[in-house]
């Protein structure tokens, strides 16, 4: 099944809910990053949740970022998701291993550790706008859920799941669901609701069940009114990075450094974090940096 998000309301439109299936993409980031079971899954939940907060915002070009920094051993997440369905993130430490927590499952709460949830949302105009949280569990789901709350002042439920085994990602994604400030005053709604997304198993179960996005939310909102958009989004894992992006960075070094790099290195050598892609700059053209700054001092002058 192709990674999609697509989005519904429900209850004459007191409830919002966006889902998405994110498998390739996760396991494109686990191929790039070289990643463990436990790191797979603490930034494929994390890249999956970036998306979901990036589907409610309204600009072309608005981008969510999302950082989880824990005392744990993954050494921390960072995850940078847009409206437009592309998404790309990396992990501190990603050969990290550790045993199942005390269910059976992957400790990504283990990995991660104690520490804050930092989110700031672009929304390609003026200062974005930035929230920090304390990490509740260090599981992602939690967490979004109590920034989104405590931050945002929107009850919101999430779910997130990602199964890797011996072959890779065989599922991964997530659900959102959000009570606006029309319905929250329904209490009968509101338990109602809290009800059906705790009795849910997980959210790769259901993938692994067959169970398609639009039938998740028949099961899950189906007799409250549910309508869901016919538009369904590709998601993909992205980088925007280039070589003339890493020219730029280098050339920020200055004349002296980058001289010392030709007579020490014969040259330069960067890697993008984001997706692990290689660069490589010869003395060639350090060199050609090099004149461009004096040039430009020169002109300055």
């Amino acid at each position: 099944m192709a990674d999609q998000l697509i989005r519904a309301t429900a209850a004459e439109g007191g409830i919002r809910a966006v889902g998405a299936i994110s498998t390739r993409l996760t396991e494109e980031a686990r191929q790039r990053h070289q990643l463990s079971y436990v790191a797979t899954a603490a930034l494929g939940r994390t890249m999956t949740a970036g998306l979901l907060m990036a589907s409610s915002m309204k600009r072309v070009g608005s981008r969510v970022n999302v950082r989880v920094k824990g005392d744990g051993p993954l050494g921390g997440i960072l995850v940078d998701a847009g409206l437009d369905g592309t998404v790309r993130g990396y992990v501190g430490n990603p050969a990290i291993e550790l045993p199942p927590n005390a269910k059976g499952k992957l400790d990504v709460g283990g990995a991660v550790g104690q520490g804050y949830l930092y989110v700031v949302r672009d929304i390609g105009y003026g200062y974005p706008y930035s929230s920090t949280v304390e990490l509740v569990s260090g599981e992602i789901g939690d967490d979004v859920a109590h920034y989104l709350v405590n931050s945002e002042q929107t009850p919101s439920a999430i779910v997130l799941g990602v199964f890797v085994g011996a072959d890779g990602v065989t599922a991964a994604g997530g659900l959102l669901v959000q009570v606006l400030p029309k319905a929250a005053r329904d209490e009968a709604l509101v338990a109602k609701l809290e009800s059906r997304v705790a009795a849910l198993s997980g959210f790769t179960p259901l993938l692994q069940a067959g169970k398609t996005l639009t039938e998740i939310f028949n099961d899950l909102l189906g007799d409250m009114g549910l309508t869901i958009f016919p538009e369904s989004q590709m998601l993909r894992f992205h980088c925007g990075c280039s070589f003339d992006r890493v020219l730029g960075a280098l050339k920020i070094l200055g004349e002296a450094e980058l001289q010392d790099m030709i007579i020490k290195d014969d040259g330069a050598e960067a890697t993008c974090d984001f997706c692990g892609k290689v660069y490589q700059a010869s003395s060639d053209r350090l060199a050609q940096l090099i004149v461009d700054l004096q040039t430009e001092a020169a002109i300055s002058d």
